[in-house]
């Protein structure tokens, strides 16, 4: 287990965007009528955190600072 429990710039910046994508999907689903474009395209942003925490990884951003 990490020592850092996720303070890392690489953990938060990918719960931003994850986030981001929960709400862009989210407001695809409370348009009247559902619109599955915007819904879909929020889970793309959720699915585009994963890719960011990873590059940040390999940036070497998810290491402890202190």
């Amino acid at each position: 287990m990490s020592d850092n429990h996720g303070n890392t710039p690489a953990a938060w910046s990918a719960v931003i965007v994850a986030l981001l994508g929960f709400v862009v999907g989210g407001v695809g689903l409370m348009l009247s009528p559902v619109n599955m474009v915007i819904f879909w395209v929020g889970v793309v942003i959720v699915l585009a955190a994963a890719v960011v925490f990873v590059v940040m990884d390999k940036a070497g951003l998810h290491t402890s600072g202190h």
